[in-house]
């Protein structure tokens, strides 16, 4: 049985389930669903926990297979806790993941809990996966994209009884939390906790919020295509001026813009020659909130355009690696704003 983080909570509350499955890369999102199943474990007296991080091809998974048919050294009831960062237990734990699910499932004794990150295309259709996902309640933890982050934060805020303005105040204050966290939900949710300490519940102006919200944002060059896409001039200006400020490589920067560029022409052209848009996005490896992205702007761009975007990602490229072009700045941050402002004005232009 799938579940999603909101519904955590009222699965819990009906009865543990022997095996738990969480997975995504939202740090925060995922700490918090072990946090509930951890706290509805020990609730139901398994007060014995035991953790197993694996990590490498030199995973024992043996011991772990053992741990969960030997019987507790301290109480009857334990909570097992498997650890996979990858995401990749390779063939000895592909086999032992699967035997996993059909041993915990046969432990009423016993609640495991396995941590993985974000599954690719290739994982969420393994043989291991289809195992625990058969015998599991799983936890599929979804990122907070950009544009549904202010929904989230007025959401935490309720949940501490505290609310913004009604009206355009409000959608100011978490617009302007919202910018000062970007790519860091960790922050936005000690700024929320911090608002809970400073204030007591009730409204919150925004000039409360100016004065105690910290900028705390972490920039990522894989994020700033996603501004680009959406056409927001300003979002873009403000992750590359963060960006260098952060001292990241304006190679890497590049790297991520142009690529992204490069798989919008290939897509453009695919379209005009009468690929189904479906097919040719699984193909490009595009989904979730960026084939959405795809979907809006692939119909209302041109390939003429998206070539221009190529061309001149080209060009800096060169310049980013020290090669000058008269027709562009020297500085590779001036060269990297103009190309990603270009692209963004067209995409803004087009979504009109």
């Amino acid at each position: 049985m799938q579940v999603s983080p909101s519904q955590l909570p009222a699965q819990l509350q009906r009865g543990l389930a022997p095996l738990y499955v969480v997975h995504g890369d939202e740090a925060l999102l995922v700490q918090e669903a072990c946090d509930a199943i951890r706290a509805a474990a020990r609730a139901a007296g398994h007060s014995e926990r035991t953790v197993w991080t694996v990590a490498g091809a030199a995973a024992d998974w043996s011991s772990i297979l053992a741990a969960l048919g030997a019987l507790s050294l301290f109480a009857q009831r334990r909570l097992i806790e498997v650890r996979l960062p990858s995401g990749k237990p390779g063939k000895e734990g592909a086999e032992a993941l699967a035997q996993l699910a059909e041993r915990a499932a046969a432990s009423p004794d016993t609640v495991t809990l396995v941590v993985l990150p974000r599954l690719d295309a290739t994982q969420s259709k393994s043989a291991w996966w289809a195992a625990l996902a058969a015998h599991a309640v799983t936890v599929r933890v979804e990122a907070v994209e950009r544009a549904q982050l202010p929904h989230w934060i007025a959401q935490r805020l309720q949940a501490q009884g505290q609310r913004v303005a009604s009206g355009e105040e409000g959608l100011r204050t978490l617009a302007f939390i919202a910018e000062r966290v970007e790519g860091n939900l960790l922050a936005a949710h000690q700024e929320i906790v911090k608002l809970g300490l400073l204030y007591p519940p009730g409204e919150l102006t925004f000039e409360q919020v100016r004065l105690a919200v910290l900028d705390v944002a972490r920039y990522d060059p894989f994020r700033l295509p996603e501004a680009v896409l959406d056409g927001s001039g300003v979002r873009v200006q403000r992750m590359l001026q963060g960006l260098r400020a952060e001292g990241v490589a304006a190679v890497a920067v590049h790297w991520a813009l142009a690529e992204e560029l490069r798989t919008l022409h290939r897509a453009r052209r695919a379209l005009e020659a009468g690929q189904p848009l479906p097919v040719l996005l699984r193909e490009l490896r595009v989904w979730g909130p960026r084939e959405q992205r795809y979907e809006r702007l692939l119909p209302v761009l041109r390939s003429v355009q998206t070539g221009r975007w190529v061309a001149e990602a080209q060009t800096v490229d060169g310049i980013v690696k020290g090669l000058p072009h008269p027709d562009w700045p020297l500085d590779p941050w001036q060269a990297l704003m103009r190309l990603a402002l270009t692209a963004a004005s067209g995409c803004a232009r087009a979504l009109r």
